[in-house]
C-alpha cells in the first residue's frame, strides 16, 4: 500500500518544523533523532524512512531554502540583481521558521558561505573594478553586511516593517552610517 503523497509531505514538513525549532534553542549536536521524533509525534523509523540523520534534515532544509531563493529571483527578473533583492525574497512568513534556525545563534556558518556563493558576482550589479586586489574585499563587505543586518533584524523580530528595513540598509550603502548619528 502506497502513501499519499500529501501525508508523505506533511510527516516530512513536521520534521523539519521541529528540526528547525529546536536548532534555534540549540547547537546541532544536542539535537538527537529520537527528540526530533518526539516532538513530532512519530517514532525513529518513521524519521529514518525521510532521512538518514540530522546533517542530511539540514541539508535538505538549507537546499530547500536556496532553490526557493533561485525559483524566486528567477521568476522576478529583477531589474537589478543585488543582496537585497535575495533578502527580498527571503523575507516571507514560510521561511522565518528555516530562516531563525539557519541564521540564529547556533546557525551553521556553512549556510552563510552557501548563501553568499548563491549570490554570484555576476549576479550583482556592482560597480567595483574587475581583476583588482581589493575586489574580494569590496563584495565580502557588501554580502557579509547586507546578510548580518538581515540576521539581526530577524533576532529582533522584525522590529522594522520590510519596507523601513530595506530602506535603511539602502540608504547604508548610498549614504553611510553618518547621516544617522546626531550632532
Amino acid at each position: 500500500m502506497k502513501k499519499q503523497p500529501q501525508i508523505t509531505e506533511k510527516t516530512r514538513q513536521k520534521f523539519v518544523e521541529v528540526f528547525c525549532e529546536l536548532y534555534s534553542q540549540k547547537p546541532i549536536e544536542k539535537i538527537s533523532v529520537q527528540e526530533i521524533a518526539n516532538k513530532s509525534g512519530y517514532n525513529r523509523s518513521t524519521f529514518y524512512q525521510y532521512f538518514t540523520d540530522i546533517y542530511e534534515l539540514l541539508d535538505s532544509v538549507e537546499n530547500d531554502l536556496l532553490n526557493d531563493i533561485k525559483k524566486e529571483l528567477a521568476n522576478k527578473e529583477l531589474s537589478m540583481h543585488t543582496v537585497q533583492d535575495t533578502l527580498y525574497c527571503l523575507d516571507k512568513r514560510e521561511h522565518l521558521l528555516v530562516l531563525n534556525a539557519l541564521l540564529g545563534d547556533y546557525g551553521s556558518t556553512r549556510f552563510l558561505k552557501r548563501l553568499k556563493k548563491e549570490i554570484t558576482l555576476d549576479q550583482l550589479e556592482l560597480k567595483v573594478p574587475q581583476n583588482h586586489s581589493l575586489t574580494p574585499y569590496l563584495i565580502e563587505f557588501y554580502l557579509t553586511t547586507s546578510l548580518s543586518l538581515f540576521r539581526l533584524w530577524l533576532q529582533r523580530q522584525k522590529d522594522l516593517s520590510s519596507e523601513e528595513f530595506f530602506k535603511l540598509v539602502e540608504n547604508l550603502y548610498s549614504r553611510g552610517i553618518t547621516p544617522y548619528f546626531k550632532e
